[in-house]
């Protein structure tokens, strides 16, 4: 199971779905930037563009059908939306229910494992800052600049559905992203009921790195501010392992996350646990054409397979 929302889930689904067909996503709705936002308002319905991140990424079809999905028109009145956060809407309102158009979808799509929102209440993202001002939505929160001291959904939704609990507390691994910390992760993490069943879980709960800080959400943080941060905020204590990116990043490279207001994280040398969680340091990350750094999506899988198995083991020494 992987929870999270954005871009930086998909490199982990990605490499998760071909060694397992009991794989699920639980991803944020608490987007409102973009075309999900424009959708969100325009027709009061859950943002789509996380959850078909998910969907394309998990695809077996065609790669045709994942690649008109993740089409975005470039003009006219459709300038900005993709086809498939179109798609999901004109779904959304011929079932009348946002979850039954997530299910056609991954139907049509052939994916493998499930994709669901981690709340089907509208919600709206609040965050609290040092100076007592509030910011809110993903968008204004992102974009202040503020260091964050509480966060809150608005409206505050229900308890986390049976199916989720269940696939939470059952889950034999529960992965908590890489993506943005308090955009991306913490909103799933803030629906009542998520923290309680995550420290249920039976298997390991690994919470994957971020690759750099995020210019405007985690400026000057370090690996341990990560974990601080989602405790602070949501109250889980449970984290069993963090996975942390050690490979080798170039000056150049560096050099150009520098300027753009972001560092590259890694784990002080020799540690082996950050507040009180074991870290695990293995090369994760690849390099695309133009000089940037992602999340490697066999690597990453290999690591968290790793972690599947050992957590097999033990249960059949038990």
């Amino acid at each position: 199971m992987v929870l999270g929302g954005g871009t930086g889930i998909l490199a982990a689904l990605r490499g998760l779905k071909s060694s397992t067909a009991e794989l699920t996503a639980i991803v944020t709705v608490a987007d409102d930037g973009g075309s999900s936002g424009r959708l969100r308002k325009d027709y009061h319905m859950l943002p789509p563009g996380d959850i078909r991140n998910c969907l394309v990424a998990l695809s077996e079809s065609d790669p045709l059908l994942a690649e008109l999905f993740s089409y975005r028109f470039e003009d006219s009145l459709l300038r900005d939306h993709s086809f498939g956060n179109l798609f999901l809407a004109v779904l959304t309102r011929l079932s009348g229910e946002f979850r039954i158009a997530v299910e056609q979808a991954r139907r049509l799509l052939g994916v493998r494992g499930k994709v669901l929102p981690s709340t089907d209440t509208r919600v709206v993202l609040v965050a609290s800052h040092p100076d007592g001002t509030r910011s809110t939505g993903e968008q204004s929160i992102g974009r202040c600049g503020k260091p964050i001291t509480d966060m809150y959904l608005a409206p505050r939704p229900p308890v986390v559905s049976d199916e989720i609990e269940q696939l939470v507390t059952e889950a034999s691994l529960v992965v908590i992203g890489p993506g943005s910390l308090y955009t991306s992760i913490i909103p799933n993490l803030l629906v009542p009921g998520m923290t309680d069943a995550i420290a249920r879980c039976k298997g390991r709960v690994v919470l994957v790195a971020n690759l750099m800080t995020q210019p405007g959400e985690t400026s000057g943080f370090e690996l341990a501010d990560h974990i601080r941060a989602i405790r602070t905020v949501t109250g889980l204590e449970r984290m069993d392992l963090m996975l942390v990116n050690d490979a080798p990043v170039s000056d150049a490279v560096r050099g150009r996350y520098r300027e753009a207001g972001a560092e590259i994280l890694s784990a002080p040398e020799g540690v082996v646990k950050l507040e009180g969680v074991s870290v695990v340091a293995r090369e994760l990350v690849s390099t695309t054409d133009d000089g940037f750094i992602r999340h490697d999506a066999e690597s990453l899988a290999a690591e968290l397979l790793r972690f599947l198995r050992e957590q097999s083991e033990e249960v059949a020494r038990d």
